[in-house]
């Protein structure tokens, strides 16, 4: 695979994050309907990760490289949480609706550069799991745009300001599937499954740190909302199953 191939799939979670959100700028953003994409796309996540990506680290790699992995990721994304705490503690008030702005900016950009290693990862092993990966992860970021700029809006950041950052996502995306192809390109399957699992241990973290939680501070769960979860991995699962991998 080449590497225009990989950026054009690292492309792709951007355009769904920027479609999220153009339907958020030009549309009522309703709680309940927030509280549903973000289940929907926390069970896409999941699915991701059950059905694309473990069995395929535990057919090439040993449990330990996998066990490994994912606890990494997972600490990796404790790292990320607590300088992103620590941001915004050491600024305070200061800012106003500008510091709130970049700290949904810093957060969505650590979420799509997850995004972009585990596209560039997958890519470095084979383009049928570098598709399905980029296809699940549009699925999950389309709504995951919708929640960004619906909260933009309620800070009052001004529409031009909100589109901008919105297009801008796709820096870290491709930037960080660029960085991974090169670097896990012709590597042994433990270092190239050990990479991948570790994006999916940040993956799966984010999913019920930040999309749950975040659903369930804006609404209150409805069956809804249940239904939600488990139509976005039921939805994967076909679309994995769909492109034969």
């Amino acid at each position: 695979m080449d590497i225009w191939t990989v950026i054009g799939l690292a492309i792709l979670p951007a355009l769904g994050n920027l479609a999220g959100g153009v339907l958020a700028e030009f549309t009522a953003t309703p709680k309940n309907r927030l509280n549903n994409a973000l289940h929907g796309a926390a069970g896409i996540v999941i699915a991701v990760v059950a059905i694309e990506i473990m069995p395929e680290a535990l057919e090439k790699a040993s449990a330990w490289v996998i066990a490994l992995g994912f606890g990494l990721g997972g600490a990796a994304y404790v790292v990320l949480e607590n300088g992103i705490e620590k941001l915004q503690g050491n600024q305070g008030e200061q800012g106003g609706s500008n510091l709130g702005m970049w700290m949904i900016y810093v957060a969505v950009s650590v979420d799509l550069f997850s995004d972009g290693l585990l596209i560039g990862t997958g890519s470095a092993i084979s383009f049928s799991m570098a598709l399905v990966l980029s296809l699940g992860q549009v699925l999950a970021d389309a709504p995951e745009g919708y929640a960004t700029i619906a909260n933009m809006k309620g800070k009052g950041i001004s529409r031009a300001k909100r589109m901008l950052l919105s297009v801008s996502f796709v820096i870290p995306v491709v930037g960080a599937a660029v960085l991974a192809y090169y670097l896990l390109r012709g590597q042994s399957d433990s270092l190239q499954m050990g990479m991948l699992t570790l994006a999916a241990g940040l993956l799966t973290v984010a999913a019920v740190e930040d999309m749950l939680s975040e659903a369930h501070e804006s609404a209150e769960d409805t069956r809804i909302s249940i239904l939600a979860f488990t139509g976005g991995f039921v939805i994967f699962t076909l679309v994995s199953a769909g492109l034969g991998s």
